[in-house]
């Protein structure tokens, strides 16, 4: 954790370290969508099945776990995303290779939307707060439009990199396991 040196006023005041401050951090946020070819129940399922979001809503680069899972709305879940070659870890947010988060349902319109309040956990103050991901499904031709807004982003991630790295559509679903909702 990256910590400031605070001086005090005052000739005899102590000198203290302290985390750096949230309040000043800038909170983005990201929308990304895509075109599913399956049904919106199809979609819903999958995103609320702690089995398929083991296997689905994870980078190619990582291997999930889910060690809490209740889909209900105000149910919670706890899941953590390993990178498979530490080597290649650019540092997770929870170990050197490994980002763990929890979450709540917040809201669930059963195959319209999902509304989720996620925190990472993380001793570094860039990834701490809560952010919002909300999840809008709507017919397409074809298939279902999926759009996931992701509010109040912790300043510890880039957007860019919160856009490409949403899980990759739910086979479950009928799609490759490939098929990413940031891609064209």
């Amino acid at each position: 954790m990256a910590l400031i040196l605070f001086v005090a006023e005052g000739k005899d005041a102590p000198l203290e370290w302290r985390a750096p401050s949230n309040e000043n951090m800038t909170r983005a946020s990201t929308t990304v969508s895509k075109i599913i070819r399956a049904p919106r129940h199809a979609v819903y399922k999958a995103c609320l099945d702690a089995d398929a979001l083991a296997k689905w809503r994870v980078p190619d680069n990582m291997t999930a776990r889910v060690h809490v899972f209740e889909a209900r709305e105000g149910g919670t879940y706890r899941m953590s995303l390993t990178y498979r070659d530490p080597k290649q870890s650019p540092g997770g947010k929870t170990s050197e290779d490994t980002d763990t988060f929890q979450g709540r349902f917040v809201e669930l319109v059963p195959d319209e939307k999902i509304m989720e309040a996620i925190e990472f956990e993380s001793h570094e103050p860039g990834f701490a707060g809560e952010m919002k991901m909300t999840m809008r499904l709507a017919d397409a031709d074809g298939g279902t439009d999926v759009t996931i807004l992701c509010e109040n982003l912790p300043a510890g991630i880039r957007p860019e990199d919160n856009e490409n790295g949403h899980p990759p559509i739910p086979a479950e679903a009928g799609c490759s396991s490939r098929d990413r909702l940031g891609s064209s």
